[in-house]
């Protein structure tokens, strides 16, 4: 390859190739070219103005970590070209983060365990973070080579065996891309160009510069990184995390553009490709047609269920579950997907939200638990720390019969006792030392002490997220792996689970007795909540349910309707 590197305010710019520096020549629009051949395996950096070499920004491995040269790729395939992807309507995704999903913390160690996912059911991985970050293991969001894949895990030609495996065996992958800021260590795109603007400011610092000065080649930096891992590594899809951060405010929002372009590869490629928002804003412009304003994104995480589920489930209260407080809400999400979909919400002091119109449950991800939901809590617990084992096989076939593509995190179908807790490896001291002292101040104001959270720094707080895969062998673990087997089969054989047409779906619930009914179709859920023995009176079929228990029932003839008692 020949080098290249957007620079515009750079008045030289070398390569550097070992201790040989080469001059770059200045062409269209800030880019920079040297007339130099790298070879698959040499390594190389960009000095600007005669400064300290800097890695590449669409470097494609850092072997030695993110402050050192980038190295040249050539990426292998063992492919047959056979695979022509998944549907993500009828699919069951599976959460998961490569560092603590196997004591390996590899893509080799995860490619071990992919056949439990294919005898769960599973149809698609949706794989957190793989981008280079600083350290050994974190997260993943807080990444600085977008085009690169961590070492730790495997680097490029880790991943790219991991999906083809995962191909072979007929799950597709779907990625967790950062596109709303960049991690705080070894971040050196500001060095080259306006990638940042200080015009408006997130949770994370400036904004990614979308429609400053210069914005095209940064919207251009993001858009071939969305394309690369759908092209070069046969990705099936990519999660945008936190779209809600994007400040956009020209004509072609960034998302549309995004969209317009991954539908263009699709089209080159031959097979289907999809794009899934994270937002908090609950809006289905997101999804909407652009005949109707929208964006045209593929589907869309749905926050407003899990919480609303979490709360049914735990009773809790505090933070965002104050906007959810009966089995209404649940019954309202399973029927309309947002609760808030222009209420006042006493969170937000505000209303929130607008109703999704013309939309499908499909267009919508459901779960009880993901990284977010489980990590930022203060000791990273899951829901099953939280409920009793009856409670979670409810929650499971609330998740699984849901009008929405379900989604489970990590461990979850059988009740992992790890917790999944926040954790990072910065080598810088100081930023180090930030982040421990962030998140104890962020829950200081939730009533724990410093010593109550565990240190994200601390490499026990990593060990103590990765699964314990010999937790499946015994109960109760594994007769909860039982329940999702059956449940996730059941999804897929029974056609009435299969389509997301909201407007076919009754829910009544009852919160003095915490019941809830759902029908679609000739398929009926019905839930007991509490701890008490419950008679349900469905038309034609009178139903007594123990305490938190579920039936669930296929009702060829079913007479009227759903109404509360």
């Amino acid at each position: 390859m020949k080098p290249s590197v957007w620079a515009p305010y750079a008045d030289h710019v070398d390569v550097v190739v070992g201790d040989k520096r080469v001059g770059m020549s200045r062409q269209e629009k800030g880019w920079w070219h040297a007339d130099v051949e790298l070879l698959p395996g040499d390594s190389y950096a960009f000095s600007l103005d005669q400064g300290t070499p800097l890695p590449d920004p669409r470097s494609r491995f850092q072997p030695d970590g993110v402050h050192g040269p980038s190295r040249v790729i050539e990426l292998s395939s063992d492919s047959d070209g056979a695979w022509s992807g998944f549907d993500l309507k009828t699919a069951v995704i599976y959460e998961m983060h490569v560092g603590t999903f196997t004591r390996d913390g590899t893509f080799e160690g995860a490619i071990k365990r992919l056949d439990h996912l294919v005898d769960l059911g599973v149809d698609a991985l949706e794989v957190m973070p793989v981008n280079q970050f600083s350290g050994r293991h974190g997260w993943g969001y807080d990444g600085v080579d977008l085009f690169a894949v961590h070492d730790t895990y495997g680097g490029p030609e880790g991943f790219r065996r991991f999906i083809e495996a995962c191909h072979d065996r007929g799950v597709g992958v779907l990625l967790d891309v950062v596109y709303n800021h960049l991690g705080p260590v070894g971040n050196y795109l500001g060095s080259f160009g306006p990638y940042f603007t200080d015009a408006y400011q997130t949770p994370w610092g400036d904004a990614i510069n979308l429609d400053g000065p210069g914005s095209d080649e940064v919207r251009r930096f993001f858009i071939d990184n969305a394309c690369m891992w759908l092209r070069d590594y046969g990705v099936d899809g990519l999660r945008l995390d936190a779209v809600h951060a994007f400040v956009d405010r020209s004509a072609v929002h960034f998302l549309e553009e995004l969209a317009n372009e991954v539908n263009a590869l699709e089209r080159r490629l031959g097979r289907r490709l999809w794009l899934i928002a994270e937002s908090d804003l609950n809006d289905p412009r997101l999804l909407w047609s652009r005949a109707e304003g929208g964006y045209e994104l593929d589907a869309a995480w749905s926050d407003d269920f899990h919480h609303s589920l979490h709360v049914a489930l735990t009773g809790e209260q505090a933070g965002y579950y104050q906007d959810f407080d009966t089995l209404g809400d649940l019954a309202t999400a399973l029927r309309s997907v947002y609760v808030y979909a222009g209420r006042y919400s006493p969170s937000r002091d505000r209303r929130h939200g607008r109703p999704v119109t013309g939309l499908a449950g499909d267009r919508f991800i459901g779960y009880a638990q993901n990284h977010d939901q489980v990590g930022n809590r203060a000791r990273g617990e899951r829901i099953g720390h939280l409920v009793d084992q009856p409670h979670l096989y409810v929650a499971a076939a609330l998740v699984m019969t849901a009008p929405f593509v379900p989604m489970l995190f990590q461990g979850e179908e059988w009740g992992a006792s790890s917790p999944f807790l926040y954790f990072s490896d910065h080598e810088d001291p100081e930023i180090g030392e930030a982040v421990r002292r962030g998140r104890r101040d962020e829950f200081a104001a939730f009533g724990w002490e410093p010593e109550q959270i565990p240190d994200p720094q601390d490499r026990s707080t990593y060990a103590a997220s990765m699964l314990r895969w010999e937790e499946t062998d015994a109960s109760p673990s594994r007769d909860l792996l039982r329940w999702y087997r059956l449940l996730i089969q059941l999804r897929h054989d029974t056609p009435d689970l299969n389509g997301g047409r909201l407007d076919e779906i009754e829910v009544v619930s009852d919160d003095e007795d915490r019941t809830l009914v759902m029908r679609r179709g000739s398929f009926v859920l019905a839930a007991n909540l509490s701890d008490a023995d419950r008679d349900l009176d469905l038309p034609g079929h009178p139903i007594q349910l123990g305490p938190a228990s579920v039936a669930l029932l296929e009702l060829i003839s079913f007479p009227g309707t759903l109404s509360a008692r």
